[in-house]
């Protein structure tokens, strides 16, 4: 279950872009729900949604899975968000500011308790 102390507008979303497996979908509602989190958007799916993979592979957070929303690109999913974080293995030759996760989690946090939007891609 969510947090009760933590207002809906503090929490980030979080995009997955073109998941391939219902479970990774399923462990990543999971994770999000250990952390108080909701917000699950996704891009493209490679499976399909709704997917019963990925509510079996998500363990109690079931509140996570049924808030799904899908989009067909990342620009619509991202739309209502004021910033966002996005991480990658991937080594890229981006000209974007790259911050270490404590940094940007300080930032979330900055912005929650702003009452900003913002979200992790």
């Amino acid at each position: 279950m969510p947090f009760p102390s933590a207002p809906a507008v503090a929490r980030p979303a979080v995009i997955l872009v073109e998941p391939q497996l219902g479970e990774n979908v399923g462990t990543a509602a999971r994770a999000m729900a250990n952390f108080g989190l909701d917000d699950l958007r996704l891009v493209n799916p490679r499976e399909g949604w709704p997917n019963d993979k990925a509510r079996a592979a998500a363990s109690r957070a079931d509140h996570v899975v049924d808030r799904v929303r899908v989009y067909s690109s990342v620009a619509e999913a991202v739309a209502d968000l004021a910033f966002v974080y996005a991480a990658t293995a991937r080594s890229r030759e981006v000209a974007k500011p790259v911050v270490g996760p404590r940094e940007a989690a300080g930032r979330l946090r900055a912005a929650a308790a702003a009452g900003i939007a913002a979200g992790i891609l």
